[in-house]
């Protein structure tokens, strides 16, 4: 009987939308709130105990950005989107952790959703969605657990390195998913060095007995990783293009920049698709040639043997008159002609080039 299919996605049909409905794995996670709090003079590092104690950042002057991890929170969620004016599909959208890369644009906030890619302690592709809300001097960012790719955009606002702390959120967006895209170059490097192990291996004939498990494994994770990152291109294209009073016009050339990235992240995904395919290929012709080689030794060794056995086959009948049973060096004579003809077979075959 054929197995029953899992479905992992915990999205229930038929329920109300804007349920704020957590749907991922990661049930026992601790809730954890970073927030900076800058300008160009001064700058303000604080971890925060509950989303209440981030309300009086929505209206200062200073650009806030508000790290949340822990999606399985989900009250502190909407209270926290309760107070930012958060639409209730939005806040369903940040807990649901199936969401395809977008962006939505409302009255006084963008809404974006991407794929964080890094690879764990057992080289496992391991893919986190990230949710960023734009407003006019905050970003709020939502993860689903601690632990992420953004160390070097919290070095920079601390101390002051580049732009970050001289522009205003709409560039502190373009670092934060700057940092994401850029992660994605060492995903897109591993999964070459990988491609070229195979290829090492199968050319040299050093594989494993599930190396083709390994490759179809492979295959999944390349899909994976371009599922992640090529509806993205479609995100910083909308972004690049259209006029909003959020994304000032000096800082559309930085997204133009990750459109480029993306761009050539993507040329690379296709690149190993066509080279995963082929290894599949090179491995069943490797595996053919083998199979070539055996049954050519197999039939050589026929080859060599039928026309002995044939001879041993005459002499070998029980009929009372064959005239050469009676000759003094039959037996003698019979072992040369076998010699002679199996010594010439193998000259002919070597001569073919068939040994």
């Amino acid at each position: 009987m054929p197995r029953k299919r899992v479905y992992r996605s915990k999205k229930k049909l038929g329920q109300i939308p804007g349920s704020v409905i957590y749907t991922g794995e990661r049930s026992k996670e601790k809730l954890f709130i970073d927030v900076f709090d800058y300008t160009k003079e001064f700058c303000t590092e604080k971890e925060l105990q509950t989303v209440q104690e981030s309300f009086k950042y929505k209206d200062t002057d200073s650009v806030t950005w508000i790290n949340l991890n822990g999606l399985n929170h989900v009250t502190q969620i909407e209270a926290l989107g309760i107070h930012y004016d958060l639409h209730p599909l939005v806040l369903e959208d940040i807990v649901n952790i199936a969401q395809r890369p977008k962006i939505d644009e409302h009255d006084d906030y963008l809404f974006v959703v991407l794929k964080m890619l890094y690879y764990d302690a057992n080289e496992k592709i391991v893919s986190e969605q990230v949710s960023f809300v734009l407003g006019k001097n905050y970003v709020l960012s939502f993860q689903e657990s601690e632990g992420d790719v953004f160390d070097s955009v919290r070095n920079r606002i601390r101390q002051a390195k580049g732009r970050v702390r001289t522009l205003q959120t709409d560039y502190l967006l373009y670092v934060l998913i700057d940092a994401i895209v850029d992660h994605y170059f060492s995903v897109i490097e591993i999964l070459g060095d990988k491609i070229e192990d195979f290829e090492t291996a199968i050319f040299s004939g050093d594989v494993d007995d599930d190396i083709s498990q390994k490759i179809q494994n492979l295959k999944r994770e390349i899909l994976r990783v371009r599922r992640a990152i090529f509806p993205l291109r479609e995100v910083i294209s909308r972004i690049e293009k259209n006029e909003n009073k959020l994304i000032q016009k000096k800082t559309i050339t930085y997204y133009r920049d990750i459109y480029d990235h993306l761009i050539q992240v993507s040329e690379n995904i296709d690149i190993y698709r066509e080279m995963i395919w082929s290894l599949m290929d090179m491995y069943m012709t490797t595996i053919s040639n083998k199979m070539n080689e055996v049954m050519k030794v197999l039939t050589i060794m026929a080859s060599i043997f039928i026309p002995l056995t044939f001879i041993a086959g005459i002499y070998g009948m029980n009929f009372e008159y064959i005239p050469e049973l009676q000759y003094k060096y039959s037996y003698f004579i019979l072992w040369g002609i076998m010699i002679v003809l199996f010594i010439g077979m193998l000259y002919y075959f070597r001569k073919k080039k068939w040994l």
